[in-house]
């Protein structure tokens, strides 16, 4: 047994209507507070969303995902957090920037080719996101034929070489392949590519995120609801860490900080 020490990303959605906590923490106060407490869980890095992104979210506008985080994210990073922002949105993605973010994560795995030559001019690390609907939210899609795995990798060579080119630097990429509705509406192809995350990180060579938490496909196949996920959650985590995800986003880091040193205690870290 090896000890695992990913980097953990909290969940910070200050959004109206995500699946497990909309609404909680959209008033800024509130928002601010939860950042706070998710760091003191064990959080490195917060990920910040301004707009939901599960099938039934409501579209929500670059002008009001970055009113959203200009009463949130200047005040955070003002006490030393390291901040993402979760969005596909470019108007929103130049605004982070403009910020000095250290991340940005987009679900469409950012799709805006004329938006390269700032992100190469940048020097956000840029967590690329795959999934099988290509742009905007997930929705409930039957997966594609075939191996789930293959597709994930043709996609990534392709969007990889493609930012590449355009100068961004190698080093500044994170692979997240997609979970849940994002692989297709059944839990089989998020099962295939968290069982094949070391074929990922053999083939890419670069750093990857996984977010399981509170997932519909992991509370289908638990029998459960999103209040008791929890180690439904938990358990896809450890595995993924132990199957070579460097990162973690999850909306209880706690949990999974104090899973992780126990994990390290007993392997003799």
């Amino acid at each position: 047994m090896t000890a695992i020490s990913p980097q953990i990303f909290g969940i910070l959605n200050i959004t109206s209507d995500s699946f497990s906590d909309g609404g909680k923490y959209l008033d800024p106060s509130a928002a601010i507070a939860h950042g706070r407490q998710l760091i003191a869980d064990g959080a490195h890095v917060l990920d910040i969303g301004p707009a939901s992104s599960h099938p039934d979210s409501a579209p929500v506008s670059a002008d009001e995902e970055i009113a959203r985080l200009q009463a949130v994210v200047p005040v955070l990073q003002a006490e030393g957090a390291v901040i993402s922002v979760d969005s596909f949105q470019t108007e929103t993605q130049r605004w982070a920037l403009d910020q000095g973010v250290a991340y940005l994560n987009d679900i469409q795995g950012f799709s805006d080719e004329s938006f390269y030559p700032e992100l190469a001019a940048a020097h956000a690390k840029l967590v690329v996101m795959h999934s099988i609907q290509g742009r905007g939210p997930a929705t409930r899609t039957a997966p594609p034929a075939g191996s789930m795995v293959d597709h994930v990798t043709r996609f990534f060579e392709s969007r990889f070489g493609a930012l590449e080119r355009a100068g961004v630097a190698r080093d500044r990429l994170i692979l997240d392949p997609g979970m849940g509705f994002f692989l297709g509406n059944q839990p089989e192809p998020s099962l295939e590519v968290i069982r094949g995350l070391g074929t990922l990180k053999e083939r890419f060579d670069v750093p990857l995120l996984v977010s399981v938490s509170r997932k519909s496909f992991l509370r289908k196949l638990a029998g459960t609801d999103v209040g008791s996920s929890a180690a439904a959650t938990l358990s896809a985590e450890l595995f993924a860490a132990s199957g070579g995800a460097d990162m973690l986003r999850t909306h209880e880091p706690r949990q999974l900080a104090d899973s992780l040193a126990i994990w390290g205690y007993l392997a003799g870290r």
